[in-house]
């Protein structure tokens, strides 16, 4: 990826893609299954790939080698990513973050994420062609 020179759309992007980052984190299961570790683990890595910002990237992506992903629960990984955050934050000479209420604080009013996911099967049923 290229590099931002724009440093105010660099902040802007930074400011939004860390709350989608920990509202993904914070919304996923408290007993993930295999599948679903494997797909976080996956989500992360290229969310660092692709990161339109190049040497926010670069950065990230050295972050996870050093502090590996952590899945084995919501609670895991969302402190992981708070740590992650952290990290980025000590490097630009930003406050930390208190990472305490992490789960609280992206809360995104979605509801509980394993009472939506209880295995329930949405049907869809076909009509007939509409005309108009």
């Amino acid at each position: 990826m290229p590099l931002m020179p724009d440093l105010e759309k660099k902040q802007e992007l930074g400011r939004h893609a860390w709350y989608l980052f920990h509202t993904v984190l914070s919304r996923y299961p408290d007993e993930p299954s295999s599948d679903q570790q494997e797909k976080l683990q996956q989500y992360i890595n290229l969310f660092a790939e692709f990161y339109p910002c190049g040497e926010c990237s670069y950065h990230f992506q050295e972050l996870i080698k050093k502090n590996p992903i952590q899945y084995k629960s919501r609670q895991t990984a969302a402190l992981w990513g708070c740590h992650i955050h952290n990290l980025v934050n000590t490097h630009l000479k930003k406050p930390t973050y208190d990472c305490s209420n992490i789960l609280e604080d992206y809360d995104c009013g979605c509801g509980d994420y394993d009472e939506f996911n209880k295995g329930d099967k949405i049907t869809i049923e076909k009509e007939d062609k509409q005309l108009g």
